[in-house]
């Protein structure tokens, strides 16, 4: 009887695992309790207006909505516009006025990301 209760719990922790999976994998890592990311839109987009760029090498981001929030995160500095590529774990940041290395970063870090490299372009 032991035994036959044992293996009940057993085939209940797998079912609740799988069900979490199938869930995760469904909305996505960041999505799976339904916390959509709403993307922060730059109202100037002219390319003209932002004469510096800096590329970012990040880690740590595993889908849609972690890439949004890298991009929601470098957007909310005045005068950015940053756009991330999930498939390179890159961000490509333009800039009205050059920003300090160390404040990207730290808006980076702050959404739980980290920046591998960053490179300043003239």
């Amino acid at each position: 009887m032991g035994t036959v209760i044992i293996i009940l719990i057993l085939i209940m922790i797998c079912i609740i695992g799988v069900k979490s999976y199938a869930k995760k994998l469904a909305s996505g890592c960041c999505g799976a309790s339904g916390d959509q990311v709403k993307k922060i839109k730059v109202a100037d987009k002219n390319r003209a207006h932002y004469p510096y760029l800096a590329e970012m090498k990040l880690d740590g981001m595993v889908c849609g909505n972690c890439a949004k929030r890298v991009e929601n995160c470098l957007n909310a500095i005045e005068g950015v516009w940053a756009s991330v590529d999930l498939g390179a774990q890159s961000a490509k940041v333009r800039m009205k006025e050059r920003v300090e290395e160390e404040k990207l970063r730290n808006a980076v870090n702050s959404a739980g990301y980290t920046v591998l490299k960053v490179d300043f372009q003239a």
